[in-house]
C-alpha cells in the first residue's frame, strides 16, 4: 500500500520505523513547518523531520490545506500521529483509504489534545491506544483497533507516552492489515466519553489542600510541560518528581526530616525528589533544600495567596 505519513512529535517514530521495514511504500512524510524553541527561540526542526531525514524519505512541510491535498492526492492512505493540524473534510477524503489517526488513549475516553495527560492527572489505572479513521470531528472517527495498557502508577507523561508509541506500532500495522483485507471500522460511541485539553500553565499550580495522591497525579500528569509548580519566597519553583509521605503536615507547610524534604498536604504529605527553581536547572530537592537554609514552619504557597 502506497502510504502518506502526516506526523510531528517523537513518539511517532516507532511506528515510521515499523512502516519503513515492511512491506508497504513510504511516499512522504509530511510534517509540522520549523517552530521556535528554547530561551533564544532559533527554528528548530520536529523530531519527525529529523527522522525522515536520517532516512532519506521524501519529506513535505506545507503551510496550508490546499499544499497537503496535493500530497495526499499521491498515496491510498494517511496515517497520522500527533500531527497538530484538524483538516477538512474534503481533504480527508482524498485519499483512497482515508486518514487513520494512532491516539494514546482508549477512544472515547480523552479526546483531545493532551489524552496522555489527563489520564494520569485523572488517577486513571487504564488507558491504551486506538486507531480510528478521521473525520470532521474532534477523535469521534470509527474506530479500527483499541489495544488497552495498565499504567504504572509510578511513571510520568514523558514514560507512558514512549510505552504507549511502542503498544501503537501493533495497532497501527493491524488497522492496515484490515483496511487491506476489506474490513470496515466500527462506530466509535459517545458513552463514556471525556475531553482532554491542552494543558494551561495556570492550571498546573499545585494546591496544597489536595489530597496527596491528586497532588502527585498532577507532578506526574504536567512534567515537563508546562510542569507543575508553586510559589516559595516569592518565586515559582517546579515540581518534577516526589512520592507519598505518611508523614502528616499542615498543608503547604516544608519539612526536613533526616535527608528527606516533605511538604504538608490535604491529608498527609509528599516527599519531594527533584525540583526547578527559576531560571535553574533541575536538581535534588536535598540540595534545593540545603541552598535555602529554611526556616521553621515555611510553607509553599497557595494560589490566590
Amino acid at each position: 500500500m502506497r502510504i502518506c505519513i502526516a506526523a510531528t512529535p517523537s513518539v511517532a517514530v516507532p511506528t515510521l520505523e515499523a512502516l519503513c521495514a515492511s512491506s508497504h511504500q513510504i511516499i512522504s512524510v509530511i510534517t509540522r513547518p520549523d517552530a521556535p524553541a528554547g530561551r533564544g527561540r532559533a527554528l528548530k526542526s520536529s523530531a519527525v523531520s529529523d527522522w525522515a531525514i536520517s532516512k532519506g524519505v521524501e519529506l513535505h512541510k506545507p503551510e496550508s490545506s490546499d499544499e497537503i491535498s496535493l500530497l495526499v492526492a499521491q498515496c491510498d492512505l494517511v496515517v497520522t500521529i500527533g500531527f497538530g493540524v484538524l483538516l477538512p473534510e474534503e481533504v480527508l477524503n482524498i485519499p483512497k483509504y482515508g486518514f487513520i489517526n494512532l491516539h494514546f488513549s482508549l477512544l472515547p475516553r480523552w479526546r483531545g489534545a493532551a489524552p496522555v495527560q489527563r489520564a494520569l492527572e485523572a488517577g486513571d489505572t487504564t488507558t491504551g491506544v486506538t486507531v480510528f479513521k478521521l473525520d470532521a470531528g474532534m477523535d469521534t472517527g470509527p474506530i479500527y483497533t483499541s489495544l488497552p495498557f495498565d499504567i504504572n502508577p509510578f511513571k510520568n507523561t514523558p514514560e507512558l507516552l514512549s510505552d504507549l508509541a511502542s503498544l501503537g506500532v501493533k495497532a497501527v500495522l493491524d488497522a492496515i492489515a484490515q483496511i487491506e483485507s476489506g474490513y470496515g471500522p466500527k462506530a466509535q460511541s459517545s458513552v463514556g466519553s471525556s475531553r482532554a485539553s491542552k494543558l494551561t500553565s495556570q492550571e498546573a499550580q499545585i494546591d496544597w489542600f489536595q489530597n496527596s495522591l491528586a497532588i502527585l497525579n498532577k507532578i506526574r500528569a504536567f512534567y515537563p510541560n508546562p510542569g507543575a509548580w508553586t510559589i516559595f519566597r516569592a518565586a515559582k519553583i517546579k515540581i518534577d518528581a516526589a512520592k507519598i509521605s505518611e508523614s502528616i503536615l499542615k498543608p503547604g507547610e516544608i519539612s526536613l526530616q533526616g535527608r528527606s524534604v516533605l511538604v504538608g498536604t490535604g491529608s498527609s504529605s509528599i516527599e519531594l525528589i527533584t525540583v526547578k527553581a527559576a531560571g535553574k536547572s533541575a536538581m535534588s530537592a536535598q540540595d534545593w533544600a540545603n541552598g535555602q537554609h529554611l526556616l521553621a514552619y515555611e510553607k509553599f504557597e497557595q494560589p490566590n495567596g
